[in-house]
């Protein structure tokens, strides 16, 4: 329980460095994005590295939250503590990258990871695999070789990482292509007619045909504001790489 203990603390520590190294990359120095880049209002470069800063603050805190849990807990690491702090490390790392990308980038859509980009959704997967993805399951992978470190990668592991490269290049394949303007939304039945062109008018579209109801409409949108119409209801949208509605394909 001890050692549990003390590798949740490691993967507090390895989340706090994975912010560190979004907000000094991304952020700073080659300022792709700032932390709000997309919410309406915050419009100033002042005000969006105003809010990079308390972002950073807040890293700052968790870091000294995962290294005073370390330090209250080291009588208990053991012989392997270097190994199992390092696959704490990782799984903190890649952590942080995939509640980014789900929260951040498609959820609340507060940010891109490269906004000037005709394809943002390409980045951002990118970003999910190489940073979010791998990190975890190299830390997994760590943790749970042997001790003398001739741990090998586990039939369930090799499953997990051919199922995840499977939904990569699934969502890949769903791209249009770079010259198609054109974007399908089909909203939710309980989505009325005024909400699904309030819709298209908060992401800035243009309505090229829609049905009576408009539970069906073609409309014509900057790349990087599709996957928004999700949380307006939309059950699909056409070229971001997500079916079914998986932010909001049903109520509770």
């Amino acid at each position: 329980m001890a050692v549990r203990t003390w590798l949740r603390w490691g993967i507090v520590l390895g989340f706090a460095l994975g912010g560190f190294f979004d907000g000094i990359l991304l952020h700073q120095i080659l300022q792709w994005h700032h932390l709000l880049s997309l919410v309406p209002g915050v419009d100033s470069i002042r005000q969006q590295v105003l809010w990079d800063g308390y972002f950073h603050a807040l890293m700052y805190l968790v870091a000294a939250a995962g290294l005073w849990g370390l330090w209250r807990n080291r009588r208990h690491v053991g012989e392997w503590g270097a190994r199992r702090l390092a696959a704490a490390l990782l799984i903190g790392f890649g952590l942080w990258h995939i509640v980014d990308s789900v929260l951040s980038h498609w959820l609340l859509g507060i940010h891109r990871i490269k906004l000037d980009s005709p394809d943002p959704l390409m980045w951002d997967l990118i970003w999910f695999a190489a940073f979010g993805a791998i990190p975890v399951l190299l830390g997994w992978v760590l943790l749970r070789g042997s001790p003398d470190g001739a741990g090998r990668i586990s039939s369930r592991t090799a499953v997990l990482l051919a199922c995840l490269l499977t939904a990569g290049s699934a969502a890949w394949s769903l791209q249009p292509p770079e010259d198609q303007r054109f974007t399908t939304v089909v909203f939710a039945p309980w989505v009325r007619p005024a909400d699904a062109m309030d819709a298209v008018l908060v992401n800035r579209g243009r309505v090229l045909w829609s049905d009576r109801a408009m539970a069906v409409v073609v409309v014509e949108v900057p790349h990087s504001n599709r996957l928004n119409f999700y949380t307006h209801g939309a059950l699909l949208v056409s070229g971001t790489g997500v079916t079914s509605g998986c932010f909001n394909w049903s109520r509770t």
